[in-house]
């Protein structure tokens, strides 16, 4: 693990990640030739399919991609939606069998990172709350999108991201429940993605040269919680009145709040938010019209070898080199996650350098049934990716085309409102 950044809210600056590639069962340009080796079975068992648009008929191997006992029909079409976007769309499955039969609806971009930019949108640009996908897209005036990282989803900090989110050289939200990130950098005419773990540690040292751990950014505060709210976040803590409040502006505490809670955060500086413990340390060496630092070490592994411009938190990483490696993901994820199917997103890189923007619908019987985290893993391969990643999925999971929501959301209401999205635009 490689440290990479220090000082006031210091972003990551460097790891090494090849964007892409792998093994392809088509020959058309979006997908490179496949080798020989295999995926999960010692051999091949052949089937053809037929591909509508730009796709010609070729042999893949169902074993290989989602473990069929059965040879399923197949449907792909694909459509140019800009220079270097295609959009590919698979439905997979016997749709005329009974309900309970294996079916999906994919949705792939396939991007050229020299055509293309990503970007992070939050919610209405802020800390908290939530919006559509469509509407963050349309906000932005994005070509194309896709639901972003873990959030909360009740509560007052509603839309708080649930992950590492790091933008503009500063850190808005710490590492959950170790769990990895995607790291995004559009630098030098090409974007690039780093698919990584991430660990924060952070500092306030007072004027004393006495130091606090902080425990958490841009967060609900705990009990002997020392929390760091930034200007990113909201336009004040949100915070009950059981703590005490340190507000900083150009590095020096302008006032002191001790049982008051929701203070306004200053644009060029911060609020320290503390609680049991935490509050005690404020009492004893915080005084106003004295300096208050926060220094951050943040550190990746891999190594990168780019500066990220932002890091969205999601997880597990499926693929590494083009082996799967969710089980040896370290992060903690609710009951069921992996083994059962749901509606998924995911990102993922290829050797060729194009990158791919994936969702699975789900939760749907007569339409899509959705995917474990092994299934999953197995389509990013399958679509030529060597470094891929889960993203939030579930009722999230969405993938907007120029304004269009072209998925098929699992919610009954329709389209979920999330914490955040990844943003496609043209260079």
């Amino acid at each position: 693990m490689q440290s990479i950044g220090r000082g006031i809210f210091a972003a990551p600056q460097s790891a090494a990640t090849s964007v892409a590639a792998g093994r392809r069962r088509r020959r058309s340009p979006l997908f490179p030739p496949r080798d020989d080796r295999p995926f999960y079975l010692p051999a091949l068992l052949i089937r053809s399919v037929l591909v509508f648009l730009l796709f010609d008929l070729t042999v893949i191997s169902p074993d290989l991609i989602l473990g069929f006992r059965e040879d399923p029909p197949e449907t792909r079409r694909s459509e140019t939606v800009a220079p270097g976007v295609e959009h590919v769309e698979i439905r997979r499955g016997n749709l005329a069998a009974a309900l309970e039969a294996d079916r999906w609806v994919i949705h792939a971009l396939v991007l050229d990172p020299r055509h293309v930019r990503l970007s992070l949108g939050r919610a209405f640009d802020g800390g908290v709350g939530v919006e559509t996908t469509s509407s963050i897209a349309g906000r932005h005036d994005a070509l194309a999108a896709v639901n972003g990282g873990y959030f909360r989803t009740e509560g007052l900090y509603r839309g708080e991201p649930a992950g590492i989110v790091v933008r503009g050289a500063k850190v808005l939200s710490e590492p959950y429940r170790k769990r990895p990130g995607l790291a995004v950098s559009g630098a030098d005419g090409s974007t690039k993605l780093g698919f990584i773990n991430v660990v924060v540690r952070a500092d306030a040292v007072a004027a004393d040269g006495t130091s606090r751990a902080i425990n958490g950014v841009n967060r609900p505060r705990l009990d002997d919680d020392l929390i760091l709210f930034t200007p990113d976040f909201h336009r004040t803590t949100l915070t009950g009145p059981n703590g005490i409040e340190a507000v900083v502006a150009a590095g020096l505490i302008v006032a002191i709040h001790d049982g008051a809670g929701s203070r306004a955060i200053p644009a060029d500086g911060f609020v320290l938010s503390a609680h049991g413990t935490a509050r005690r340390w404020v009492r004893e060496h915080l005084r106003p019209g004295t300096s208050v630092e926060v220094r951050t070490v943040t550190k990746v592994e891999p190594e990168l070898r780019f500066d990220p411009e932002f890091i969205l938190g999601g997880g597990p990483v499926l693929l590494r080199g083009g082996a799967p490696v969710a089980a040896a993901d370290t992060g903690e994820y609710a009951a069921g996650f992996r083994l059962e199917r749901h509606p998924r997103t995911a990102v993922g890189a290829r050797a060729d350098g194009r990158l791919i923007l994936v969702t699975v619908d789900g939760r749907q019987p007569a339409l899509s049934v959705g995917m474990t985290i092994d299934e999953l893993t197995a389509l990013m391969k399958e679509l030529g990716c060597r470094e891929a990643i889960n993203l939030d999925g579930g009722g999230s999971t969405t993938m907007v085309i120029r304004g269009k929501v072209v998925n098929h959301p699992s919610d009954a209401a329709g389209e979920r409102p999330v914490g955040d999205a990844l943003l496609v635009f043209l260079r």
